[in-house]
């Protein structure tokens, strides 16, 4: 039976034919319940199939997401759905980091995905508005970029995410918090717009709901990662919180937390760790308003001293019942809020703090304040009493805190620095017992204190930024020195003792810190100061000393080695020849005992050592080392780049010659010699020589040619007296002639004088006869001329009238008649043009004779005025009658004006009539 019944069932289906139907059947299903029960069949499968259920349901769940917006439940578990799909089994087949990222692919390459998402958190449903931020956090942690992209693209996108902090439900304001953490952690544009949605007001009042820094978790650390983020490297943001007022928040929560310290109610222990986390992210906080260079920095500064925030600081920094991490981020903090701020700077050292000194620390007495109001002293005081009288190793930290808020102090301010260095010398001069004097701790007690190698750092770090590039605080602690010379004590000056330190530390082979020490101020100190390299000299058996430890082959102390090299590296480069071991005994000690190979290896294994190579990367903190051991701290960051920047230069030292001296300019003066200036001297000297050499060459070459000059200038001058004495007997000769030659031309000129007028009488009197017979021929050509133009003149009259009356007659006559008659009138004319050329041509002829008598009569005589007179006078008849002629063809043309266009002869007619009637009437 059961075997029938076995047989009649239907075959079972797998999981991927299960999801497949249950896709089809949400892609197709037209009833909200049939929806929801084929998402609610996929969501069983999402956690262990999350591949086949994306594959074919992710588009439709999406849809869902929109179409049934309206519906909680049904958005709620494709919610669920969604999130399993990004959150599968580890055990799942199909498990894969590439499922995520191929599902927020799908959500960011559309921009109405993320918009469904951001619209639901307009319900006030929990769950909606749960799972729409946590199903935006895992878009974002798969694809943060476009996810950010898709955000600030929406219009209320920002909007709805920042009024998601409003939400008094933790769960879903801590999501919401951390989903703008996350959103706004690169995104600068998104962090000006969620700051402009009332973002820091939204903050701060999750903090006080959340019972502040002392009593608020894990939303209080949210908020100020968030704030954080909105304020790192975001100018514009920090300018609004700062307009805004809200640093007096940030010193406001600092003053609770500091009462809440001070309180007799103390929190739990398991709150504790908490609290700290809150405290250290506020001053973190304040940190990023305090960034080295950046362009509010120095307004930022302003505003905090004016709000009380630094004294806040320092208060916390110097609590005794507080963490040493604390303490450590607010010393800090406040070396932060000084830094090249000499307002700041000054207002700094007036400040009082609670004396460090007899503190129970806060391990001893299990975070418990005793209640007992501490002293209060100078911060300055306070500050080198921690860093240089602390010995417990868990506040290293702290110590270097100190240290560095010590340095921001002295930053940038000469004045501050030089009062600093006098007060130190002030007080190791006048013998008193202080145990905080870095010059004293440096000088005499260093070997008091050998279990803290970092006391000493300490106080050579402080002495190295007090004299570093600071020429007159050099010649000031140059002044300081050991021993008595009147009661027989030998003096030793401060460089002198340093240096017999350094040696002596090396020798009995203490801790390599206390030599690194000593030879970050050694190196700076004389780097660049003849008067310091000297002083160091002083001492003969110092460089040879020095020398010594170079050699050895210890390997474990690379460091101080390789700084003792640089040290006689620099001593060589500013010795001189007057130096008290001179500049070339100097150069032989280190060539002969050293060598060049060995004094450049250990510079470049300097170089090359983690410690300096990898400084910026390496943690120069406690977290340095393994617990119970002394931290890898060596080095200052300035003087690190002291030896990155320097290093080619100390190695090329060796090679230059002991005779080249480099120049120093030390305040405005320039100390040793310049090499420059040497090789050009020299340059000019060997150009010098080869002038001389050159110019000797040339004169003796003209002293050749001077002589041969003389010689052949007396050999000229014998020639030329020889020469001259002809010439004078010749000349003596010529003026005896002389006189009778000239008498002789005296005669042939005057009766050639007499020739030449009277044949130039006789050519007068022959040229008078010529014009005159001239002047009558004239007379008698233009009386002819004259009688012929009359005669030509009645002629064409006469002609003029005959043709005038044909005219009239013809006017009457056939169009043939006028044909002929112009012809006829046409032939007559021609003949008359050429009778009228004749005459011109004669008149021309006559003219051309006439001028050509006229100019050979001015020539001779002024009396052809005369003759030239009348010749004048006809041809202006003649021109009288040129004129005329010309009016009479142009009058001839204006009678062709009646005749027919078209014919060319018949308005030669015309214009001859009216010519001649014209001629006529004129004559």
């Amino acid at each position: 039976m059961f075997r029938i019944l076995e047989a009649q069932a239907p075959a079972k289906q797998n999981a991927t034919a299960t999801i497949s139907t249950l896709c089809g059947r949400l892609q197709s299903a037209t009833l909200l319940e049939d929806r929801r029960a084929a998402i609610l069949g996929l969501r069983s499968f999402a956690k262990e199939w999350p591949a086949s259920v994306a594959s074919g349901g992710l588009r439709n769940l999406i849809k869902c997401l929109d179409k049934d917006i309206e519906d909680v439940d049904t958005t709620k578990i494709t919610l669920e759905t969604l999130l399993m799909l990004f959150n599968p089994d580890a055990s799942s087949p199909e498990a894969s980091e590439d499922i995520a990222l191929w599902l927020a692919d799908e959500f960011t390459q559309r921009q109405e995905n993320i918009t469904v998402l951001l619209d639901l958190l307009e319900s006030y449903d929990f769950y909606s508005r749960l799972y729409a931020l946590q199903l935006i956090s895992a878009i974002s942690t798969a694809r943060p970029d476009r996810t950010q992209e898709c955000v600030a693209t929406s219009p209320v996108g920002v909007s709805r995410l920042v009024a998601v902090l409003d939400d008094k439900r933790e769960a879903v304001r801590s999501e919401g918090l951390l989903l703008l953490t996350s959103l706004t952690l690169s995104s600068a544009e998104l962090q000006k717009v969620v700051a402009y949605e009332n973002a820091f007001d939204r903050i701060f009042s999750i903090i006080d709901a959340e019972g502040s820094l002392t009593h608020g978790g894990i939303p209080v650390q949210d908020c100020l990662s968030l704030l954080a983020n909105l304020l790192r490297l975001n100018v514009s943001n920090q300018s609004l919180f700062r307009e805004s007022g809200w640093m007096k928040k940030l010193a406001g929560l600092l003053s609770g937390y500091l009462k809440e310290q001070s309180s007799s109610d103390s929190i739990a222990d398991w709150a504790r760790p908490q609290q700290d986390k809150n405290v250290w992210g506020l001053l973190a906080v304040i940190r990023l308003f305090l960034l080295r260079g950046s362009v509010g920095t120095q307004v930022n500064q302003r505003y905090f001293w004016q709000t009380g925030l630094s004294m806040e600081v320092m208060e916390v920094a110097f609590h005794p019942s507080i963490e040493l991490n604390i303490k450590s981020e607010a010393f800090a903090t406040a070396a932060d809020l000084i830094r090249g701020n000499p307002q700041s700077q000054e207002a700094f050292a007036q400040l009082s703090v609670p004396s460090p000194r007899n503190q129970v620390p806060p391990l001893q007495i299990n975070g418990h304040h005793n209640g007992a109001a501490a002293p209060r002293e100078n911060v300055i005081s306070a500050l080198l009493e921690v860093a240089l009288m602390t010995t417990s190793l868990q506040a290293f930290d702290v110590r270097l805190a100190c240290c560095e808020c010590i340095k921001a102090y002295m930053q940038g301010h000469s004045a501050i620095r030089l009062f600093f260095l006098r007060r130190a010398i002030e007080g190791h001069t006048s013998n008193e017992d202080e145990p905080d004097n870095i010059l004293t701790i440096l000088i005499q007690n260093h070997d008091r204190y050998g279990g803290d190698p970092y006391r000493v750092w300490i106080a050579a770090v402080l002495l190295f930024h007090l004299l570093y590039e600071d020429f007159e605080a050099k010649n000031i602690a140059m002044q300081v020195h050991e021993g008595d010379a009147e009661n027989g004590e030998e003096v030793v000056t401060c460089i002198q003792a340093l240096a017999s330190n350094l040696v002596t530390a090396e020798q009995n082979m203490e801790d390599e810190r206390i030599s690194v020490a000593y030879l970050t101020i050694l190196c700076s100190w004389l780097y660049e100061d003849h008067d310091a390299v000297n002083d160091f000299l002083g001492e003969g058996s110092t460089i040879q000393s020095i020398v010594q430890l170079v050699t050895q082959t210890n390997q474990s102390r690379t460091l101080s080695l390789g700084l003792c090299a640089v040290l006689l590296g620099i001593v060589y480069e500013f010795s001189t020849k007057d130096s008290p071991v001179p500049r070339d005994t100097i150069h032989r000690i280190i060539t002969t005992r050293l060598g060049r190979e060995r004094y450049i290896d250990r510079i470049t294994k300097l170089r090359e050592h983690t410690m300096i190579r990898d400084y910026e990367v390496l943690p120069q903190d406690l977290s340095s080392s393994q617990a119970g051991t002394t931290p890898e701290v060596y080095f200052d960051s300035t003087f690190v780049e002291f030896i990155k920047d320097n290093f080619s230069r100390m190695i090329r030292a060796i090679d230059r010659a002991p005779g080249l001296e480099v120049p120093v300019i030390a305040n405005g003066i320039q100390k040793g010699i310049s090499r420059e200036l040497v090789d050009s001297l020299k340059a000019q000297v060997d150009d010098r020589s080869q002038t001389v050499q050159k110019l000797e060459s040339e004169m003796a070459t003209l002293e050749r040619k001077l002589g041969q000059e003389q010689a052949d200038h007396r050999k000229a001058k014998d020639s030329a007296a020889i020469e001259l004495n002809r010439i004078r007997n010749i000349n003596e000769a010529l003026q005896r002639n002389h006189e009778e030659d000239l008498q002789k031309l005296h005669k042939e000129s005057q009766s050639r004088q007499h020739d030449l007028e009277r044949q130039h009488e006789s050519e007068l009197r022959r040229l008078r006869d010529d014009m005159q017979k001239l002047k009558a021929d004239s007379e008698a050509s233009l009386a002819r001329v004259r009688e012929r133009d009359d005669a030509e003149i009645q002629d064409h009259k006469s002609t003029i009238s005959r043709l005038r009356a044909e005219l009239e007659k013809s006017s009457k006559e056939h169009v043939q008649d006028l044909q002929t008659a112009h012809e006829d009138y046409t032939n007559k004319l021609s003949g008359l043009e050429s009778r009228l050329q004749r005459a011109q041509d004669r008149c021309a002829d006559a003219e051309s004779r006439a001028t050509r008598l006229h100019e050979e009569a001015e020539s001779k005589e002024k009396a052809r005025k005369t003759t030239q007179t009348e010749l004048d006078d006809l041809l202006m008849v003649l021109g009288d009658l040129e004129e005329k002629r010309s009016k009479d063809k142009k009058r001839l043309r204006t009678l062709g004006e009646l005749s027919s266009d078209g014919e060319d002869n018949e308005e030669g007619v015309s214009e001859d009539g009216e010519g001649g009637s014209g001629l006529e009437e004129e004559v």
